[in-house]
């Protein structure tokens, strides 16, 4: 059968990305610390030679399906570097989306919880070289400083959507896991969220938050400087959902 995709191409133009998106297709995921099964959102795609008409998106459907069905983010870029070999292409890329969970404990009364965390596994292989960026987005609490600084009693305080992403390369792809990347995030808020709590565990969260007061600036800045410690390429976007303004504040560092 004579295969179309591999004619020649005459108008001359490389094309940046091509390939598959929107793939739902259920992954085990393993790090050491997190040992979970879910439904991924994977896209795969190839930098496309001037020369060549189209890609092979069966061999990327082939590729999830072989390689990305049990992913250990450590091993991603072998994956990477295979698919381009099996798609005879300049440069791969794949991102994978999916919902990892931590357990919580409430802090009085012990009960056990689950939080879901969204995660992304960005890597990129290009031409030997390879970029691997694993992104953290989780829900803290925040209370604001200046409120509880000019308030006879109390201080307003909200749910923040903080997310962190870190960026590895050659020899270290992973230089943070999910699980360390989650607890990061919580040390530097006011408090954590909790889906299970009793009326204990309220008192001391609430307490906890009022000891702990961050203004968006402070989480976005603690987040980069424990980053920066280690050494890791980050990105840091923080947003407090704002319970007495009609706006949110939101904050973004790099490093």
């Amino acid at each position: 059968m004579h295969d179309i995709q591999s004619e020649i191409d005459s108008r001359g133009i490389e094309i940046d990305d091509v390939g598959i998106s929107g793939l739902r297709y259920p992954l085990y995921f393993e790090d050491g610390h997190l040992r979970q099964e879910g439904i991924a959102e994977i896209e795969v795609t190839v930098r496309l030679q001037a020369d060549r008409r189209g890609t092979h998106m069966s061999r990327m459907v082939a590729l999830a399906h072989e390689r990305l069905r049990r992913f250990d983010p450590r091993k991603l870029p072998q994956v990477l570097k295979i698919g381009a070999d099996q798609l005879d292409a300049p440069a791969l890329a794949v991102r994978i989306d999916v919902p990892l969970s931590t357990t919580v404990v409430a802090p009085a009364s012990g009960s056990q919880s689950w939080q879901v965390h969204d995660v992304r596994f960005e890597g990129c292989w290009d031409n030997g070289a390879t970029v691997v960026a694993t992104s953290v987005a989780t829900e803290v609490t925040s209370l604001c400083p200046c409120s509880k600084a000019i308030s006879d009693y109390g201080a307003h305080n909200q749910r923040s959507r903080v997310s962190l992403s870190v960026t590895g390369r050659g020899e270290n792809p992973y230089p943070l896991t999910v699980h360390e990347a989650v607890r990061l995030l919580e040390q530097c808020a006011s408090a954590p969220v909790v889906p299970l709590v009793k009326r204990p565990d309220e008192r001391l969260l609430t307490m906890q938050a009022y000891d702990h007061p961050v203004f968006v600036e402070d989480m976005a800045r603690d987040i980069s400087q424990a980053c920066r410690a280690r050494g890791l390429a980050h990105s840091v976007r923080v947003r407090n959902l704002e319970s007495i303004h009609s706006h949110d504040a939101v904050a973004r560092v790099s490093g």
